[in-house]
């Protein structure tokens, strides 16, 4: 695994500097020593499931076939291209939500000089998804496919984060408006395209099939997207900010979490009347009533319970899909994040 990372890693290095040397665009000192920095602070700090799942998931179709310099070269070079769409939502998003810390650090926009300049750095970001497409896939009988995948699950993406947006309007703070097919919603655009399903599609488009034929993986790998965002809800609330690299504010934020939702769903009036009165603020004292109320609702063995019976149900679906060697696909990625704590 080391291995494969650090491969990975090599690969972004080649991007980085084929993106800097770019030429269409003509680079200053400056400007190619911004790029180059705002890409190594954004890009490959995270955990690179997403760009080494494309990897992994290409290597399960091969069926076991060793793959050449190239396949990996390109496997590689689209997992990357995961990783700066995921950078390119989180920039924007840290700004959208007015967030601190990422992945155990200054979010970008934060970072001194750079505050505002980081919107521009997240369109940047966005471009050289196109750039790495056409350098490496230009002369595929897929490459169509590729952007055509690329622009749909960003437009999917940006409406979910809409969803989620409008949902949390200051001044407008409901939470009637909230409830599980609301989450679902959120979560299933929002996340699970982007992070599941895309990884994926990148490897079924490049081992040359067509996406249409495999609208059940898409399905499959939606829901495990759900399940991994009710996860991570629940690690916002419940779990180590130190593991987790963040410190959650789904409660000072009103998201629309699936915490509040379970606990609005099996709350008296009584406890009800804590929720409305304490969710959404961002006084440290509103928040620890909320724990307070998760912890006397028992969320956690709600969410325990929640774990296995989507396990379950997520199991059987996959083991009754004909082709074994895309059953190996989705068993490696929900082994990946099965009882998770970061």
């Amino acid at each position: 695994m080391a291995d494969l990372r650090s491969a990975f890693l090599n690969v972004y290095s080649q991007l980085k500097s084929e993106l800097l040397q770019d030429p269409s665009f003509e680079f200053t000192d400056d400007s190619r020593q911004w790029v180059d920095r705002m890409l190594d602070y954004n890009v490959p700090g995270g955990k690179l499931n997403r760009g080494l799942s494309v990897i992994d998931s290409y290597r399960l179709l091969k069926e076991g076939k060793e793959l050449t310099q190239d396949e990996i070269f390109l496997a590689s070079a689209l997992g990357w291209c995961i990783e700066w769409l995921q950078a390119y939502f989180l920039v924007l998003d840290d700004i959208m939500d007015n967030s601190h810390t990422r992945r155990g650090q200054p979010c970008w926009f934060r970072v001194p000089k750079v505050g505002l300049i980081a919107v521009n750095d997240g369109v940047l970001l966005r471009n050289h998804i196109g750039r790495i497409l056409k350098n490496h896939f230009r002369g595929k009988p897929y490459y169509v496919d590729l952007l055509d995948l690329f622009n749909e699950v960003e437009f999917q993406t940006a409406s979910g984060q809409m969803i989620d947006l409008i949902t949390t309007l200051e001044g407008e703070k409901d939470l009637s408006k909230y409830s599980l097919s609301k989450h679902r919603r959120i979560v299933q655009f929002k996340t699970a395209y982007y992070s599941f399903y895309l990884p994926v599609a990148c490897a079924l488009v490049m081992a040359g099939e067509n996406l249409d034929n495999h609208v059940d993986v898409k399905n499959i790998l939606v829901d495990m997207g759900i399940y991994f965002q009710v996860q991570d809800d629940y690690l916002d609330c419940f779990g180590n900010p130190e593991t987790i690299g963040k410190i959650g504010t789904d409660i000072e934020d009103f998201k629309c979490s699936w915490l509040v939702v379970k606990a609005l769903e099996i709350c008296n009036e009584e406890q009800k009347k804590v929720l409305y009165e304490n969710y959404g603020k961002p006084d440290p004292v509103n928040v620890a009533k909320v724990k307070a109320l998760y912890n006397e609702l028992n969320l956690k063995g709600v969410f325990e319970e929640y774990e296995s019976s989507s396990y379950e149900k997520l199991v059987s679906s996959i083991d009754a899909h004909p082709s074994k060697a895309v059953q190996a696909v989705l068993k490696s990625f929900l082994a990946k994040i099965y009882k998770r704590q970061k």
